[in-house]
């Protein structure tokens, strides 16, 4: 299974296998679903908030950390968060 983009790792849990084609165990799909589930069910605090924890936490893996501070910032978004740096740069 060819597995690539921002949808790829949902449709290889929902065919329930790994990227090498093994299954996932039916215990770990469980949980995983019932997790899901109960986050489909939280409020939102709102569209922005949550498109930028996105960019961060996928941008952490493409871009350095000057470079995604400075590209937020350009999309007027606030800059990286200590927290943030700590987590995704330390």
């Amino acid at each position: 299974m060819a597995i690539a983009g921002p949808d790829g790792v949902d449709a290889a849990i929902q065919a329930g296998v790994d990227l090498d084609g093994s299954p996932i165990p039916q215990e770990m799909l469980s949980l995983y679903n019932e997790v899901m589930d109960l986050e489909r069910q939280r409020a939102r605090s709102g569209v922005l908030k949550s498109m930028r924890n996105r960019v961060v936490k996928t941008g952490a893996k493409h871009f350095d950390q000057a470079a995604l501070n400075q590209r937020l910032v350009e999309a007027g978004w606030d800059g990286l968060k200590a927290k943030e740096i700590a987590f995704y740069f330390s």
